[in-house]
């Protein structure tokens, strides 16, 4: 419980506030923290006697000459759950010490509550981390994953829809706080669970059993990304599956990651339901992809035509407005388009050779 981590990072809290040596020691006497590290390590005979009647112990110039590895100052129980689990010291003048103890010995005590409390949240989000990775195998439901899923309060009963967001993580790990307000999210329901999924992905199980209208949970998932987008300090993509039965999780999973991929490049929420196109760009395999790029678009590799293109699409085929966007003549334009037909064999005027290209480029930002 009281490691040598934890003792640290009191000794580096405590010592914010009280500008004396302070020691932390644990059950058997030994000192696993210190302000002067030369005592780390060594027996602390005036701790262990603190540990043994779970009361404060002033060390008086006279307990110093009889006691081993101890120095005036006072000797304080840490409890936790009405245990003594360690014993802090301040070194110092008794007199002057004394008034700190109590302070220090309960600002001590908070720290080790919040360290259990982080741990058993960490415990618990890769404890749900793991059952959903067993739960997406669709696995046998034995006894086993039964007594997970009560253990973590997860009724197997109700359908349930995905919705998995990404971030960018940027080398760096989210810290604990940010996950914290993340879980208390204030819109969670008691069967709703919002799970860590990697270093850069929050996978949100909702219980789509209490939906009145179709417009509940679109309004509940909608809230759920703004909030991610606002705690996370950091722009977010997300995708959203359909409702499903339990046992076919790995559906509404599945759909949820294929509306993400087509969210990833816009930095917005997409419901599987409402793709079309992207269906069919999905299913595709990427070999097929690579090879229908490589006989399409692939031969334009000056930059300005390819960027010409995309352009042309963003603005829905209007000459006039692809040429106000990219600050050129319409008549560059018209040659730049011209320019494509000779290197692609696909003409911009023409409907078929127009879809042809358009899906090249949907397929090239895929980044396949």
């Amino acid at each position: 419980m009281l490691t040598p981590e934890l003792a640290e990072k009191i000794i580096t809290e405590v010592r914010k506030y009280l500008n004396e040596d302070i020691i932390v020691v644990n059950t058997e006497g030994i000192i696993i923290a210190s302000t002067d590290i030369s005592r780390n390590g060594q027996y602390h005979e005036g701790a262990k006697l603190t540990f043994k009647n779970k009361d404060k112990l002033i060390i008086t110039k006279e307990k110093q000459a009889q006691l081993q590895g101890v120095k005036t100052g006072i000797n304080l129980p840490v409890f936790f759950k009405q245990e003594v689990i360690g014993v802090i010291g301040i070194t110092g003048n008794p007199e002057k010490v004394s008034p700190f103890g109590e302070i220090i010995r309960k600002m001590t005590e908070l720290l080790i509550s919040e360290a259990h409390y982080a741990e058993q949240i960490d415990w618990h989000s890769r404890a749900l981390e793991g059952f959903l990775f067993d739960w997406l195998q669709e696995i046998e439901w034995d006894s086993s994953f039964m007594e997970r899923a009560k253990l973590l309060n997860i009724n197997l009963e109700v359908p349930r829809q995905v919705v998995i967001a990404k971030f960018s993580q940027q080398h760096e790990y989210v810290n604990r706080v940010v996950w914290n307000h993340l879980f208390s999210w204030a819109e969670k329901r008691d069967q709703d669970f919002i799970i860590r999924w990697g270093n850069d992905r929050v996978v949100l199980l909702l219980d789509a059993s209490s939906k009145t209208s179709p417009s509940v949970p679109r309004t509940k998932i909608s809230q759920f990304f703004d909030f991610l987008g606002y705690i996370l300090g950091m722009p977010i993509s997300a995708g959203v599956g359909k409702a499903v039965d339990s046992s076919k999780l790995i559906i509404t999973y599945r759909q949820a990651e294929r509306a993400l991929r087509a969210a990833k490049n816009e930095e917005k929420l997409i419901f599987d339901e409402d793709l079309t196109l992207e269906m069919i760009i999905d299913d595709l395999s990427p070999e097929t992809k690579k090879e229908f790029v490589s006989k399409t678009i692939e031969p334009l590799t000056e930059k300005e035509l390819m960027e010409t293109l995309k352009e042309l699409f963003k603005q829905n085929h209007s000459l006039k407005k692809t040429a106000e966007s990219l600050h050129i003549h319409i008549n560059t334009l018209h040659y730049r388009l011209k320019k494509i037909n000779e290197i692609t064999g696909f003409n911009t005027s023409n409907i078929r050779d127009l879809l042809i290209l358009y899906l090249a480029i949907c397929i090239l930002d895929e980044k396949i």
